[in-house]
C-alpha cells in the first residue's frame, strides 16, 4: 500500500470519497471518462496513473464494461444448475453480444436463472419470462425463499424502531468497557471465515490513540452460494447498523462505512433508507442521546471485485486505490482506512451484536459449542427441496440441516462445496460426520466459512468444476503476489486443457503448484483455493484419474 496515497485520499474525509466519485463517473456508460479520472487525480493531488489503474481493475468500471446493458450471473450455483446458457441465449435475442456482461454472484442461488437489468436482479426460467421483464410487461417482484431456524437470533422479527434502539440507549448508559466485556463473555467469533474472536479485534482498535477511527461493514463478501449477507441487509438492516454503532461506541470510532456489493442493488437502497430513518430519529450525528457519542454512516457501492472481501483490499478500494492486499503488520486496527485505526467486520458478525448486548454475553455463549458460540446462517441452493436460508445453533448436525430442515435433495448430488470458493468440497457420504461449527469442519479437512452450500450434481464432471473454480480464482486475484497471480492462472490453463482431453496433468506438478499457492500467497485467496482442489483429488480420485498422469 501507499501511505501517501492513503493520506491524500483521506483529505476530504469519508464524505468526499474518491472511490465513490469514480463509480458515479462510470454510471452513464459503464466506465469513467478519462477526463473525469484526470480531474479526480488533480482534485486529490495524486497521479493520473493511480486513478486510471484503480478504475481499470473493477468489473463495473473497466473499459471493457462500456456499453454493457445486462449482466448474466456466472456463479457456481447457477453453473451447477445448468440454467445460464439458456438465459444468455434468451438475452441474446434482445441485446448485442458486447452488451451482455457478467456478475458473480447475484445471491439468487436458491432459484438460479439469474441476471441483472437496469439496476435490479431477476431470475427467469424461460425466454418468455425474460421477454416480459425486458419489455416491462412483467412487474418486478422480490424473490422468495425459505427462512427457518432451530435457534432464532439473526432471523427474529424486527420489534419496531423504538423498541430495538432501546438496546443502543442502554448500551450508552453502561459505557464502552462494560459493553466490550459482554462481547468478550459471548465468545463470538467473526463469521467471515477466519473465525477470529471479535472482542480482541475491537479491543485492539479501542487501545489505539487517534483523532479518528472507522468501523467498516464488509458487505462485499461475494462467495457464490452465499446470500446470508443479502438477507440481513435487505430483511434485517437495522441489526447490522446497530451492531456497527455499538462497535463505534466501544472502539471510539465516529464513522461507520457500509461497503455493499454492486451485485446487491436492492440491499443498497434498503440500507440507505434505514440510515435515513436513523437520522429522522436523531440517532446519528453529534452527541447521540446526550451521551457524548458521535457517529454517522457512509454507504459506498462497490464496483465488482471479489478480492474486496479481504479486509485490506477493501480498505485500499475505499481509498480509490487498486484493491490489492496489504502486508500485515500493521493491522487495520492499527493503521487502516486513511491510515486511521479501523475495524472491518462482516455483515453476520455485526448483526449478532445487538442480541448480545440485549441478552448478555453469557446467554450467547450458552448457545452453540464450547469454541463456536451462537448461531450460524446456512444458505442452501436450488438442489434442495426447500432451498433457502437456515439459522442454526452452532454444533447442529449438518445432516439435520440438509435432510430434516431442507427436506433433502431434489436430484442426485455427489458433493457439496461449502464455505465459498475457498471452502472445502464435501462428498455427500461425509455429511453425517460434520456439525455446523468451525472445529468440526477444520477437523474434517474442510472449512465452514460463510456456510454457503453449492451442490455439485451427480452428472457434473469434477474436472469441469475445478476448471471453473480456478478460472474464478485467476480472474479475481488482486495480482499483487506472484504465487496467486501466476499459480491460479497456470492451474486454470492445465485444468482447461485436461478437461478438453488435450493434456494429462502430472500429479506431482499439480501438488507442487497447490503447495506453492498455500505457502507463498499473501492472503487467503491464493492460500485457500487449494483446499477444494485437494478435497477433489482425495475423494474423487477415480473420476479424475483420466485427467492426471
Amino acid at each position: 500500500m501507499s501511505r501517501n496515497l492513503s493520506e491524500l485520499s483521506g483529505r476530504g474525509g469519508i464524505v468526499d470519497n474518491l472511490f465513490e466519485k469514480m463509480g458515479k463517473s462510470a454510471k452513464a456508460t459503464g466506465t469513467p471518462d478519462k477526463a473525469d479520472l484526470d480531474q479526480l487525480a488533480q482534485d486529490f493531488l495524486i497521479g493520473k496513473s493511480s486513478t486510471y489503474g484503480a478504475a481499470t481493475f473493477y468489473d463495473f468500471m473497466k473499459p471493457e464494461n462500456q456499453g454493457k446493458k445486462v449482466y448474466v450471473c456466472n456463479g457456481s450455483a447457477c453453473l451447477c444448475a445448468g440454467t445460464q446458457d439458456a438465459v444468455h441465449e434468451a438475452l441474446g435475442a434482445h441485446f448485442q453480444a458486447d452488451e451482455i456482461g457478467h456478475m458473480t454472484c447475484l445471491g439468487r442461488c436458491h432459484e438460479n436463472g439469474a441476471f441483472h437489468y437496469q439496476g435490479k436482479n431477476y431470475s427467469a426460467k424461460s425466454p418468455q419470462e425474460i421477454h416480459n421483464i425486458l419489455s416491462n410487461s412483467g412487474s418486478y417482484a422480490p424473490d422468495v425463499y425459505h427462512v427457518a431456524a432451530n435457534k432464532t437470533i439473526l432471523t427474529a422479527p424486527f420489534p419496531g424502531f423504538d423498541t430495538y434502539y432501546a438496546i443502543l440507549k442502554e448500551a450508552l448508559k453502561k459505557g464502552p468497557e462494560a459493553c466490550l466485556e459482554e462481547i468478550k463473555k459471548s465468545n463470538i467469533r467473526g463469521r467471515g471465515g477466519a473465525g477470529f474472536p471479535l472482542w480482541i479485534k475491537w479491543n485492539g482498535c479501542r487501545m489505539e490513540e487517534s483523532d479518528q477511527k472507522f468501523i467498516i461493514c464488509n458487505a462485499d463478501e461475494g462467495d457464490p452460494g452465499a446470500y446470508s449477507d443479502r438477507y440481513l441487509l435487505e430483511k434485517q438492516p437495522h441489526s447490522v447498523l446497530l451492531g456497527m454503532m455499538i462497535a463505534g461506541f466501544i472502539t471510539g470510532a465516529d464513522w461507520g462505512v457500509v461497503y455493499i456489493r454492486a451485485e446487491y442493488p436492492e440491499a443498497i437502497h434498503i440500507v440507505q433508507k434505514a440510515i435515513a430513518e436513523l437520522h429522522e430519529h436523531d440517532l446519528l450525528g453529534m452527541n447521540i442521546a446526550d451521551s457524548n457519542f458521535d457517529f454517522d454512516f457512509k454507504l459506498i457501492e462497490a464496483q465488482g471485485a471479489y478480492i474486496c472481501g479481504e479486509e485490506t483490499a477493501l480498505i485500499n478500494s475505499l481509498e480509490g486505490q487498486r484493491p490489492e492486499v496489504r502486508v500485515r503488520p500493521p493491522y487495520p486496527t492499527q493503521r487502516g482506512l486513511f491510515n486511521k485505526p479501523t475495524v472491518v467486520n462482516n455483515v453476520e458478525t455485526l448483526a449478532a451484536v445487538p442480541w448480545i448486548l440485549q441478552h448478555g454475553g453469557d446467554a450467547y455463549k450458552a448457545i452453540g459449542t464450547e469454541k463456536s458460540s451462537g448461531t450460524k446462517l446456512v444458505c442452501l441452493d436450488s438442489f434442495f427441496n426447500k432451498p433457502g436460508l437456515y439459522e442454526v445453533e452452532m454444533g447442529t448436525p449438518l445432516s439435520h440441516v440438509i435432510h430434516e430442515m431442507a427436506g433433502g435433495f431434489k436430484s442426485p448430488v455427489k458433493a457439496l462445496h461449502i464455505g465459498g470458493p475457498l471452502g472445502g468440497m464435501v462428498p455427500v457420504d461425509k455429511i453425517d460426520s460434520l456439525t455446523v461449527d468451525f472445529e468440526s469442519f477444520a477437523e474434517g479437512g474442510f472449512l465452514l466459512g460463510h456456510a454457503s452450500v453449492v451442490s455439485i450434481p451427480q452428472d457434473f464432471p469434477i474436472i469441469k468444476y475445478l476448471e471453473h473454480l480456478f478460472d474464478f480464482a485467476a480472474y479475481e486475484s488482486c495480482g499483487k503476489c506472484f504465487p496467486c497471480r501466476l499459480g491460479t492462472t497456470r492451474a486454470h490453463e492445465m485444468l482447461k486443457k485436461a478437461a478438453a482431453n488435450e493434456y494429462k496433468i502430472p500429479m506431482e506438478l499439480f501438488e507442487d503448484l497447490l503447495s506453492t499457492l498455500e505457502q507463498g500467497s499473501l492472503c487467503a485467496h491464493g492460500g485457500g483455493i487449494p483446499l477444494p482442489a485437494r478435497n477433489a483429488v482425495k475423494y474423487f480420485r477415480e473420476e479424475l484419474n483420466p485427467f492426471f498422469s
